[in-house]
């Protein structure tokens, strides 16, 4: 039977991020003992969920949401400027792609926001920069440790985390997830672990890398946890199917499986996906069009479903990208690396609407749209005002900034 993966490749991938999970950074208490608890179908302290869908590239934001009623839009983009009369106007003044027109009913439902001009001082235009960035929440000094792998050592530290308190639907473990003191499990797709899970060769691999004279015993701990967060998955995964139906681009496969995650594991508080894609140098047009649809019909799906499961105002989608691009289009039909985009966000517990001050075409800077609202001050909000965690260790230091006021009081 062909799944487009080998037990070989599975077991060669499982071993990798066995060993991954069990750094010494997955404490024993935290990977043994909350692990069980979770099967042991413990309530969590919380139930709010965070799911976090990173646009890698650089997202046009300036394409995304529209100054359609500036002259200078079509000015500085002849070729890839919106037509005033395809745009979906959300305040008379900036307006939303066409390809996002499910996004767009749900701005009039009341249910989407968008923080605009989000960014940071002193832009850097190097995608792996700029990541940094974004994910370890400083834009002076590197770091190996992300915002979000702070707030679950947080937790970890009071005594409320489980193994599945954040999860990667990644290939790769992000920055944002890193942490010296807790660690995320990660996974390609759910597939491989409804797939493998629990599977006899898998286990005894890993028991085998937890065994021997140089195993840490911080390690044989945290291999017993990353068996336990497999263990819980594919216990639960095997009981959950979607009512709605998503696309089969990358925007439906990854928020379909985040649907089914969050479904699956009312531990868990934090979901992490990635789809590529934006790095519009050349022929923008169609590209763009083509993954906005993907992306405003997955979170229409995903915001479906969780309504219809009575989640509608427990889980919220951030969605973001490292830069924005260039306010004007290159000799390639395309936008180059810029600076300042917009946040989006879907879900219950919203301010919905603009926040932020719209892009002012007028007044950019080395041809970018500058930034107005630091992205740690959005952190903040989603850290204090829906996961109820102390933003202040976090992003190391207190952070208060109206324009990022996008959540119900």
């Amino acid at each position: 039977m062909d799944h487009g993966i080998t037990r070989r490749d599975f077991l060669q991938r499982t071993g990798a991020v066995a060993i991954g999970l069990a750094a010494p950074g997955w404490l024993g208490a935290f990977a043994q003992g909350e692990a069980r608890r979770a099967l042991q179908g413990r309530k969590p302290t919380s139930d709010r969920v965070l799911v976090v869908c990173q646009l890698s590239g650089g997202n046009d934001g300036l394409n995304t949401l529209i100054p359609y009623r500036d002259p200078r839009y079509a000015s500085l983009r002849p070729s890839l400027a919106v037509p005033a009369e395809r745009v979906i106007d959300l305040d008379g003044a900036i307006g939303l792609h066409p390809a996002l027109e499910p996004l767009g009913a749900l701005f009039r439902e009341g249910r989407a926001a968008a923080v605009q001009r989000v960014g940071y001082p002193n832009p850097n235009r190097s995608h792996f920069r700029s990541m940094e960035i974004w994910h370890t929440a400083d834009p002076v000094r590197p770091r190996r440790d992300g915002w979000l792998g702070r707030y679950v050592a947080q937790l970890a530290e009071q005594g409320r985390a489980t193994a599945v308190t954040a999860v990667g639907l990644t290939n790769e473990r992000p920055l944002a997830l890193s942490s010296p003191s807790a660690s995320v499990p990660c996974f390609a797709s759910l597939e491989d672990i409804a797939r493998f899970g629990g599977d006899p060769e898998v286990e005894a691999l890993l028991r085998r890398a937890q065994r021997g004279d140089k195993a840490d015993p911080a390690v044989r701990r945290a291999t017993e946890g990353a068996l336990d967060a497999a263990s819980l998955l594919k216990s639960r995964l095997g009981g959950v199917a979607l009512r709605e139906t998503f696309g089969t681009d990358p925007f439906g496969s990854a928020l379909s499986q985040a649907a089914k995650l969050v479904l699956a594991l009312p531990e868990t508080r934090v979901v992490y996906v990635a789809v590529g894609g934006f790095d519009t140098h050349s022929r923008q047009a169609e590209t763009h069009e083509r993954l906005l649809g993907g992306l405003g019909a997955a979170l229409a799906a995903f915001d479906r479903e969780m309504r219809g499961r009575g989640m509608g105002d427990r889980v919220l989608v951030a969605a973001f990208s490292e830069f924005g691009r260039r306010s004007y289009e290159n000799a390639s039909l395309g936008t180059d690396h810029g600076a300042a985009g917009p946040v989006l966000l879907v879900g219950g517990g919203l301010r919905p609407g603009l926040h932020g001050p719209a892009p002012n075409l007028g007044d950019l800077s080395d041809g970018d749209v500058p930034f107005a609202v630091d992205f740690r001050d959005v952190y903040a909000e989603l850290l204090s005002g829906w996961l109820s965690a102390d933003p202040a260790p976090i992003l190391g230091s207190p952070r208060s900034c109206a324009f990022a006021k996008f959540l119900r009081s």
